[in-house]
């Protein structure tokens, strides 16, 4: 990268922080060449703070470190994008975002209950049906997912929307428990998804 550094007036160039996982702005910075250099070698989001006249890594009080992911300019050069991976709330407010609290989103939920299945069967605790499942083996796994997609095409046909919502959200269930069986995750088809897409 050739970085104008010399485009504005205080030789900063705006560094917009974007959470790796999830795409959401975290945070907006101003970075020179040291910080950008500091940022680089550490692996921790640098910046130079305006206030304070100095450089200055995001969390070297609070311990909620940005680690870094990736770094991309602009096509003008003059600003830069950090891709990056938040340990705690990067907000000094204890927000998840400068701008407030991040929208949840489908795929948040879906990996929230991936961690579930995932404790459920370790814990392989007897109550548990997602534990008794796994300890039943891949094969009733798949044929479990075979049946709740029978179910949810059956209820397509017919005109109860609250059922068919049912069977969806069962169909889905048990298709991620498959995933995590072949140790896959939703994050895993999605990437393949966005390969295709164009």
């Amino acid at each position: 990268m050739k970085l104008d550094y010399q485009k504005y007036a205080d030789g900063l160039v705006p560094a917009i922080v974007q959470h790796a996982g999830t795409g959401d702005v975290l945070m907006l910075g101003f970075m020179n060449e040291s910080a950008l250099e500091m940022t680089e070698a550490s692996g921790r989001v640098t910046f130079f703070s305006r206030s304070r006249n100095e450089l200055w890594t995001k969390g070297e009080t609070s311990g909620n470190f940005l680690d870094v992911v990736s770094i991309t300019a602009d096509c003008d050069q003059d600003t830069l994008l950090i891709r990056a991976l938040p340990n705690g709330p990067t907000c000094h407010t204890g927000m998840t975002t400068c701008f407030g609290d991040a929208t949840e989103k489908p795929a948040d939920l879906l990996t929230e209950l991936e961690d579930v299945i995932d404790q459920r069967r370790e814990q392989a605790e007897e109550e548990s049906y997602v534990a008794a499942l796994f300890a039943k083996g891949i094969n009733k796994i798949a044929q479990k997912v075979g049946e709740e997609a029978v179910e949810m095409v059956i209820e397509a046909k017919d005109e109860d929307q609250e059922r068919f919502l049912s069977e969806a959200a069962d169909l889905l269930f048990h298709y991620l428990i498959l995933l995590r069986a072949k140790d896959a995750s939703i994050k895993d088809v999605l990437g393949v998804l966005r390969t295709r897409r164009r």
